[in-house]
C-alpha cells in the first residue's frame, strides 16, 4: 500500500475469473500511461482529474528466506554430521497492487489485491474492494470486502506490523483469518482477516476515541444447509457483528480508516493507545449436526516513546478470551469430519502476545537498527498449550516503505500451528531463522 493514501492490509481473498482478471490488468495499464504523461517535477503515486476526482497507485513485495529445524522428508541437512534435518525455502510473501480513487468529495473507492500461493507459480486474487462514504472525522460508511475491526496486529496488516513473521507465530487467528479460501460450504468466515460486509467507523473528543462497527457474513454455508455436501452450521444465516473501540492517551495515531499500525517509528510523536474489541456469530462455528455460537472479545496496547537521546522505544501486548457455546464442544471437534467437509473450528481459550522493540537514533549506513523481543503464549481449553519466543534485528531504511529484517524464533507453535486445537495435537520445540525484507510505494 502506498503510505499517501493505501490503507494497511493483511492479506489476499476470492480468486478473479478471466475476464475479471483481464479488466482488472487493462485498469491498471491505463493507469499507469496516464502517469507517465505527467511531468517529471509533479510525478507522484497520484493522478488528478480535477480538485474532486483521482486515482492512485501503488505497490507492495514482501519476500523471505527461511531455514527451519526438524523438517526431515528431504529437507537439506546442514549440521553437518547426522544431527536435525534443516530445511531452506524461499519465499514471495506478498506482491500486491493497491489502486485507490475518490469520485467525489465525499465518494472514495479502493480495490487491492495479491498474490496467492506464489511459491507454486501464483495467482491474482481480490485482497480489498470497499466504496466508501467519507463524511467527517466523526462518521463514515464502507461496503465491500475490508478487514474485519478486531485486533490491533490484524488490523496493521503485514506491511504495516512492527515485526515481519507477525503472524504463522503470533497468537490465534479471528474466524476471518482462519482459512485461506473463501467457500460457501460451511468451511469458511471470510480470508486474510476480510470479509464482505459494512463498517460505520469515525473519532470523537479530538480524535482520541475511536470507534468501528459493522457486520460481515461470517460463516457462509452452501446452497443445501445439512447436505452431506455441505454441512453448514450457520442455518439461518446469522451475521457476524465486530466492534472496536480505542482511545489515544498522547498523540492520536493517524491511519487510513480504522486501521493501525505497530510502529511509527518515532515519527508520530508519543504514543500511548488501549484498544478493546469483540466480535460475535450466532450459530458461527462448528457442523450441522452440532453447531456453536463464536465470541471473541480482546485488548491491546501500543505505547511509543522518543527518548531523550532520540531512540525509540516501542511496547506492543494483546490478550484473547475466545468462547464457543452451544452445541459443539471439544468432543464435536474430535470427532471424524462427515462429509467432504470437516465444518468450522476456531480456537477456544486465552493467549497473550507481547513484544518489545528499539530504535537507534545513530544511522549505520542508509538506515537505523532496531532490535526487538517477542513473546507468545496459547492456552487453548482442552487441546495442548503451545509457545513462541522469538527476537530479531530490523534494518529501517524508509520506515513501513523499506524494511530488511533477520529473525529467530523458537517453541512449539510452528509444529503444533496455531489453527488446529484437537486434544491430539503434539508437537516439539524447533528454531527458525527468517531474513525477509519488503519495499512498497
Amino acid at each position: 500500500m502506498s503510505k499517501l493514501t493505501l490503507p494497511s492490509i493483511n492479506n489476499m481473498h476470492y480468486l478473479i475469473k478471466a475476464p475479471l482478471n483481464r479488466l482488472l490488468f487493462s485498469s491498471f495499464y491505463i493507469a499507469i500511461l496516464c502517469l507517465s504523461q505527467i511531468p517529471a517535477s509533479y510525478a507522484s503515486p497520484t493522478y488528478k482529474f480535477d480538485d474532486t476526482k483521482w486515482i492512485s497507485i501503488g505497490a507492495g513485495i514482501r519476500s523471505s528466506f527461511e531455514t527451519s529445524e526438524g523438517a526431515g522428508n528431504g529437507g537439506n541437512q546442514i549440521d553437518g554430521g547426522g544431527g536435525d534435518q534443516w530445511s531452506q525455502k524461499v519465499y514471495l510473501d506478498n506482491a500486491r497492487i493497491y489502486v485507490n480513487g475518490q469520485v467525489h468529495q465525499y465518494l472514495k473507492f479502493e480495490v487491492n489485491t495479491d498474490c496467492v500461493r506464489c511459491g507454486s507459480g501464483g495467482q491474482l486474487q481480490l485482497l480489498d474492494a470497499i466504496g466508501k462514504v467519507e463524511y467527517n472525522s466523526m462518521f463514515n460508511l464502507w461496503l465491500g470486502r475490508m478487514l474485519v475491526p478486531g485486533e490491533r496486529r490484524e488490523l496493521n496488516g503485514p506491511f504495516y506490523n512492527s515485526i515481519y513473521q507477525a503472524f504463522r507465530a503470533g497468537s490465534p487467528f479471528e474466524p476471518s483469518d482462519n482459512s485461506n479460501k473463501i467457500q460457501s460450504n460451511g468451511t469458511s468466515a471470510g480470508v486474510w482477516g476480510r470479509d464482505d460486509g459494512a463498517t460505520v467507523w469515525g473519532a470523537a473528543f479530538d480524535e482520541r476515541l475511536q470507534y468501528s462497527f459493522g457486520f460481515f457474513r461470517g460463516l457462509r454455508n452452501g446452497p443445501n444447509n445439512g447436505a452431506a455436501s455441505n454441512p453448514g452450521a450457520n442455518v439461518n444465516n446469522s451475521a457476524m457483528y465486530a466492534q472496536r473501540i480505542s482511545y489515544n492517551f498522547w498523540q492520536v495515531e493517524k491511519n487510513p480508516g480504522y486501521y493501525t499500525s505497530g510502529t511509527y517509528y518515532g515519527k508520530g510523536g508519543d504514543i500511548l493507545t488501549a484498544g478493546v474489541y469483540n466480535q460475535y456469530q450466532y450459530n458461527g462455528v462448528g457442523t450441522y449436526e452440532s453447531p456453536g455460537n463464536f465470541r471473541g472479545s480482546g485488548f491491546d496496547v501500543l505505547m511509543e516513546k522518543i527518548l531523550p537521546n532520540k531512540a525509540v522505544l516501542t511496547l506492543e501486548g494483546d490478550y484473547k478470551n475466545y468462547g464457543l457455546s452451544g452445541a459443539y464442544n471439544q468432543a464435536a471437534r474430535n470427532a471424524p469430519c462427515k462429509g467432504t467437509a470437516c465444518g468450522f473450528s476456531v480456537f477456544e481459550g486465552q493467549s497473550y502476545d507481547l513484544s518489545g522493540m528499539y530504535l537507534f537514533p545513530q544511522k549505520v549506513v542508509f538506515g537505523h537498527i532496531q532490535p526487538y523481543v517477542r513473546y507468545v503464549n496459547i492456552n487453548p481449553n482442552g487441546s495442548t498449550n503451545r509457545n513462541s519466543y522469538q527476537t530479531g534485528i530490523n534494518y529501517v531504511v524508509d520506515g513501513h516503505n523499506s524494511i530488511f529484517s533477520l529473525n529467530y524464533l523458537y517453541g512449539d507453535m510452528s509444529t503444533k500451528g496455531v489453527t488446529n486445537y484437537n486434544s491430539n495435537v503434539t508437537g516439539n520445540n524447533a528454531s527458525t531463522i527468517i531474513l525477509g525484507a519488503q519495499w512498497q510505494i
